[in-house]
C-alpha cells in the first residue's frame, strides 16, 4: 500500500501532509482553480479530515511505473454518502507532486463544497470555491 493511504487510514493527517512535495498541485472537486503549494494542500487535507465521517478507502490502483496511484473511497458528510477517488502522482523523490480529488454524486459534492468553505474560513485560508 502507498504511504499516503496508510497515513490517512491511520488518521495521521500530519504524516499524510509530510508526503506532499513543496510545489504540490492540488485539484479540488469543488474549486475553480488548482492550488499550488504544500501549505494550502495541507490545510485542505486537514479540513477534509475534519468533515468526513466514516472515511475509508475501498480500493487502490497503481500503475506499473509506481508513480501514479488512485485511491477509491467512501465517506459521509452529514446525511450524504459520498464516493470518490484520490489520484496522486509521486515525484522522483517519492513525494506527491500532483493530487486530484473527484467525488460523486452532485448532492454530496455540494455538501462537500459547503462544509469545506466553512472549515477553511475557520482556519483563515482563502480559496475560490464554486
Amino acid at each position: 500500500m502507498h504511504p499516503f493511504r496508510l497515513a490517512i487510514e491511520a488518521r495521521d493527517v500530519e504524516a499524510a501532509t509530510a508526503l506532499l512535495a513543496e510545489d504540490v498541485t492540488f485539484v479540488s472537486p469543488v474549486a475553480f482553480r488548482p492550488y499550488t503549494g504544500r501549505g494550502i494542500a495541507a490545510a485542505i487535507l486537514r479540513g477534509a479530515s475534519a468533515i468526513f465521517d466514516d472515511f475509508h478507502y475501498i480500493n487502490e490502483i497503481s500503475q506499473p511505473d509506481g508513480r501514479h496511484h488512485a485511491f477509491v473511497f467512501k465517506a459521509r458528510i452529514g446525511d450524504r454518502e459520498i464516493q470518490g477517488c484520490d489520484f496522486v502522482r509521486d515525484n522522483e523523490n517519492g513525494l506527491i507532486d500532483e493530487f486530484m480529488v473527484m467525488v460523486r454524486p452532485l448532492s454530496a459534492a455540494k455538501a462537500l463544497a459547503k462544509a469545506m468553505e466553512e472549515k477553511l474560513a475557520l482556519i483563515e485560508c482563502e480559496v475560490d470555491l464554486v
